[in-house]
């Protein structure tokens, strides 16, 4: 796979529109690809930051990958699998990938890992897909012309059904909070514990942004680091889905923009108005 150079063309609202279907297709093979690996059989080894890596992880990277490479060769693309070849700052437009996400709840023989992609544009992601192969589920959106979730079959995807984010729980009543299944933080538990009655549902990978957006969850904290492709696409489904995600302080977040990939905090509100307001 040939990485393009870190400045691209800036890519719009309407290219990226026109870049939906097909980026979707992607997203579904890349979901079919790792359900191809015999979970049983394959290798896992550990990355340079203790992370597991498997023959999945790189099947549906090379899916991606060779497909962003025919679709759009002159955008950048950013993938967890090669950001050791990466060349920050990212100038324009540029696909922010997860090829895998929740290696460990697959490595676990759980269904709720997903695959992450985000077309980022301007420091901001304006399109996301996330799929969640194993569940049978895929949520997209497009910044400013909503979002959908989609069944997934053996066939492929079905017809799209618009989804949106709810209010804020109103006063005595408890919020649902999405938490993750594999990593857990006293900061976080704090943060929701502050909410009196909340409800925890525990999820693995961005299938927790999936339930923001389609309205089934209030809030997605996660005040403990995590990198910018963990939540790219999230970012974009959410928003495009009626809600925001901001920083602990609730601040934008920027991606592409630093040396680091990390991300120190983040929140994903399903109601932008229970967001802290930034004077």
């Amino acid at each position: 796979m040939n990485e393009p150079p870190s400045q691209s063309r800036a890519i719009g609202r309407d290219q990226a529109a026109a870049l939906m279907e097909p980026l979707t297709s992607l997203v579904v093979q890349a979901g079919q690809a790792i359900l191809a690996v015999n979970r049983r059989a394959m290798k896992v080894e550990d990355k340079q930051d203790g992370s597991p890596v498997t023959e999945a992880d790189l099947a549906a990277d090379r899916v991606i990958g060779d497909g962003l490479a025919r679709l759009v060769p002159d955008v950048a693309t950013l993938s967890e699998e090669r950001a050791h070849r990466s060349k920050p700052p990212y100038r324009g437009s540029f696909f922010l990938i997860d090829p895998l996400d929740g290696t460990k709840e697959f490595v676990a023989g759980r269904g709720e890992f997903t695959v992450n992609l985000a077309l980022v544009t301007n420091g901001t992601p304006l399109l996301g897909i996330i799929g969640a192969p194993a569940l049978g589920w895929l949520w997209r959106g497009l910044v400013g012309q909503g979002a959908e979730r989609l069944r997934l079959t053996a066939a492929g995807a079905k017809t799209p059904e618009p989804i949106h984010t709810r209010l804020s729980p109103g006063s005595g009543e408890p919020w649902t909070a999405a938490v993750s299944r594999s990593h857990c933080d006293p900061t976080t538990d704090a943060f929701i514990a502050a909410r009196p009655g909340a409800v925890r549902e525990q999820l693995g990978s961005a299938v927790k942004f999936g339930r923001v957006a389609e309205g089934a969850v209030d809030i997605y904290p996660r005040l403990a680091p995590t990198s910018e492709w963990d939540i790219a696409a999230g970012h974009a489904v959410v928003t495009a889905a009626g809600g925001k995600v901001t920083d602990a302080r609730g601040a934008p977040l920027r991606f592409g923009e630093r040396d680091s990939f990390i991300v120190p905090a983040f929140i994903a509100w399903g109601d932008p108005a229970a967001a802290p307001s930034l004077c």
